[in-house]
Protein backbone atom coordinates (compact mmCIF):
# COMPACT_ATOMS: atom_id res chain seq x y z
CA UNK A 1 0.00 0.00 0.00
CA UNK A 2 1.12 3.58 -0.62
CA UNK A 3 2.11 5.65 1.88
CA UNK A 4 1.12 8.94 1.32
CA UNK A 5 -0.07 10.35 4.83
CA UNK A 6 4.07 11.91 4.84
CA UNK A 7 4.51 15.15 7.23
CA UNK A 8 4.00 18.46 6.12
CA UNK A 9 0.62 17.29 4.23
CA UNK A 10 -2.65 19.28 4.71
CA UNK A 11 -5.72 17.52 5.96
CA UNK A 12 -8.57 18.44 7.23
CA UNK A 13 -9.71 17.42 10.90
CA UNK A 14 -13.65 15.17 10.59
CA UNK A 15 -13.92 14.40 13.93
CA UNK A 16 -14.01 15.32 17.50
CA UNK A 17 -13.70 19.04 19.27
CA UNK A 18 -11.21 20.32 15.63
CA UNK A 19 -13.97 18.88 13.28
CA UNK A 20 -13.91 20.98 9.93
CA UNK A 21 -10.39 22.85 10.86
CA UNK A 22 -7.14 22.17 9.13
CA UNK A 23 -4.03 21.12 10.37
CA UNK A 24 -0.66 19.37 8.56
CA UNK A 25 0.93 15.89 9.73
CA UNK A 26 4.06 16.22 11.71
CA UNK A 27 4.90 12.55 12.41
CA UNK A 28 3.06 9.38 10.98
CA UNK A 29 2.62 6.20 12.14
CA UNK A 30 1.19 3.82 9.69
CA UNK A 31 1.65 0.75 11.49
CA UNK A 32 0.35 2.21 14.70
CA UNK A 33 1.90 1.85 18.48
CA UNK A 34 1.91 -0.41 21.39
CA UNK A 35 -0.90 1.90 22.43
CA UNK A 36 -2.91 2.83 19.21
CA UNK A 37 -2.28 -0.22 17.05
CA UNK A 38 -4.19 1.57 14.55
CA UNK A 39 -2.85 4.21 11.62
CA UNK A 40 -2.25 7.54 13.07
CA UNK A 41 -0.67 10.65 13.25
CA UNK A 42 0.71 13.80 14.81
CA UNK A 43 -0.96 16.89 13.88
CA UNK A 44 -0.67 20.29 14.35
CA UNK A 45 -3.87 22.28 13.36
CA UNK A 46 -5.42 26.26 13.55
CA UNK A 47 -7.47 26.33 16.20
CA UNK A 48 -8.99 29.23 15.42
CA UNK A 49 -8.67 31.42 11.85
CA UNK A 50 -7.41 34.77 11.54
CA UNK A 51 -9.87 37.46 10.94
CA UNK A 52 -9.74 39.70 7.43
CA UNK A 53 -7.43 42.33 7.80
CA UNK A 54 -8.27 45.90 5.92
CA UNK A 55 -6.19 48.71 5.02
CA UNK A 56 -8.02 50.95 7.69
CA UNK A 57 -7.56 49.20 10.28
CA UNK A 58 -5.14 50.43 12.98
CA UNK A 59 -1.46 48.42 13.13
CA UNK A 60 -2.91 47.56 16.93
CA UNK A 61 -6.21 46.43 15.22
CA UNK A 62 -4.73 44.26 12.66
CA UNK A 63 -1.96 42.86 15.07
CA UNK A 64 -5.26 41.37 16.82
CA UNK A 65 -7.07 40.44 14.01
CA UNK A 66 -4.22 38.06 12.70
CA UNK A 67 -3.32 36.06 15.44
CA UNK A 68 -3.70 32.30 15.10
CA UNK A 69 -4.82 29.90 17.77
CA UNK A 70 -3.36 26.29 17.49
CA UNK A 71 -3.69 22.99 18.88
CA UNK A 72 -1.96 19.62 18.86
CA UNK A 73 -3.24 15.98 18.97
CA UNK A 74 -2.98 12.72 17.83
CA UNK A 75 -5.66 11.71 15.28
CA UNK A 76 -6.86 8.78 13.48
CA UNK A 77 -6.15 7.79 9.66
CA UNK A 78 -10.36 7.42 9.62
CA UNK A 79 -10.74 10.89 11.71
CA UNK A 80 -8.50 13.11 8.79
CA UNK A 81 -9.17 14.03 5.27
CA UNK A 82 -5.64 14.30 3.16
CA UNK A 83 -5.87 17.26 0.75
CA UNK A 84 -3.37 18.00 -2.09
CA UNK A 85 -1.76 20.69 -0.52
CA UNK A 86 2.06 20.19 1.46
CA UNK A 87 3.17 22.96 3.71
CA UNK A 88 6.98 23.20 3.64
CA UNK A 89 6.98 24.52 7.15
CA UNK A 90 9.31 22.88 9.24
CA UNK A 91 7.67 21.92 12.94
CA UNK A 92 9.79 18.71 14.02
CA UNK A 93 11.74 20.47 16.47
CA UNK A 94 8.98 22.20 17.84
CA UNK A 95 6.58 19.37 18.16
CA UNK A 96 6.95 16.02 19.17
CA UNK A 97 4.84 13.36 20.59
CA UNK A 98 6.77 13.64 24.11
CA UNK A 99 5.33 17.37 24.39
CA UNK A 100 1.97 15.59 24.34
CA UNK A 101 3.00 13.81 27.89
CA UNK A 102 2.72 17.25 30.10
CA UNK A 103 0.74 20.31 30.06
CA UNK A 104 3.77 22.37 30.21
CA UNK A 105 5.71 20.56 27.19
CA UNK A 106 2.09 21.09 24.75
CA UNK A 107 1.96 24.47 25.53
CA UNK A 108 5.87 25.68 25.44
CA UNK A 109 4.90 23.86 21.58
CA UNK A 110 1.88 25.13 20.86
CA UNK A 111 3.58 28.82 21.77
CA UNK A 112 6.08 27.75 18.88
CA UNK A 113 3.96 26.34 16.63
CA UNK A 114 2.07 29.82 16.59
CA UNK A 115 4.74 31.86 16.04
CA UNK A 116 5.44 30.00 12.87
CA UNK A 117 1.93 30.20 11.73
CA UNK A 118 1.71 33.75 12.59
CA UNK A 119 5.25 34.14 10.50
CA UNK A 120 3.45 32.49 7.45
CA UNK A 121 0.57 34.04 7.40
CA UNK A 122 1.84 37.59 7.74
CA UNK A 123 4.28 36.35 4.54
CA UNK A 124 1.42 35.14 2.94
CA UNK A 125 2.34 32.06 1.90
CA UNK A 126 0.22 28.92 2.04
CA UNK A 127 -3.08 31.22 2.09
CA UNK A 128 -5.29 28.40 1.16
CA UNK A 129 -4.45 26.96 4.92
CA UNK A 130 -5.86 30.00 6.67
CA UNK A 131 -8.50 30.34 5.46
CA UNK A 132 -11.85 28.74 7.06
CA UNK A 133 -13.53 26.11 5.55
CA UNK A 134 -16.72 26.98 3.81
CA UNK A 135 -19.68 25.25 3.69
CA UNK A 136 -20.49 26.22 0.07
CA UNK A 137 -17.16 24.44 -1.07
CA UNK A 138 -18.55 20.76 0.73
CA UNK A 139 -22.24 21.91 -0.61
CA UNK A 140 -20.62 22.43 -4.63
CA UNK A 141 -18.17 18.95 -4.14
CA UNK A 142 -21.52 16.59 -3.04
CA UNK A 143 -23.47 18.70 -5.60
CA UNK A 144 -20.46 17.28 -8.74
CA UNK A 145 -20.43 13.94 -7.26
CA UNK A 146 -24.34 13.65 -7.51
CA UNK A 147 -24.10 15.47 -11.11
CA UNK A 148 -22.06 12.23 -11.89
CA UNK A 149 -24.00 9.72 -10.45
CA UNK A 150 -26.72 10.67 -12.42
CA UNK A 151 -24.64 11.07 -15.41
CA UNK A 152 -22.95 7.49 -15.42
CA UNK A 153 -26.53 5.76 -13.65
CA UNK A 154 -24.45 4.32 -10.67
CA UNK A 155 -23.16 5.96 -6.86
CA UNK A 156 -19.90 6.29 -6.24
CA UNK A 157 -19.39 3.86 -4.06
CA UNK A 158 -21.27 1.50 -6.47
CA UNK A 159 -18.17 2.53 -8.80
CA UNK A 160 -15.70 1.68 -6.38
CA UNK A 161 -16.94 -1.82 -5.74
CA UNK A 162 -17.06 -2.91 -8.68
CA UNK A 163 -13.42 -1.57 -9.71
CA UNK A 164 -14.61 0.41 -12.55
CA UNK A 165 -13.30 3.36 -11.03
CA UNK A 166 -11.02 5.80 -13.09
CA UNK A 167 -8.36 7.65 -11.88
CA UNK A 168 -8.59 11.39 -12.58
Amino acid sequence: MVKFLKPNKAVVVLQGRYAGRKAVIVRAFDDGTRERPYGHCLVVGVAKYPKKVIRKDSAKKQAKKSRVKTFIKVVNYNHIMPTRYTLDVDLKEAVSVDCLQSRDKKVTAAKEVKAKFEERFKTGKNRWFFTKLRLSDCVSVLLFIELADLITGCTLFETKASGLATSS
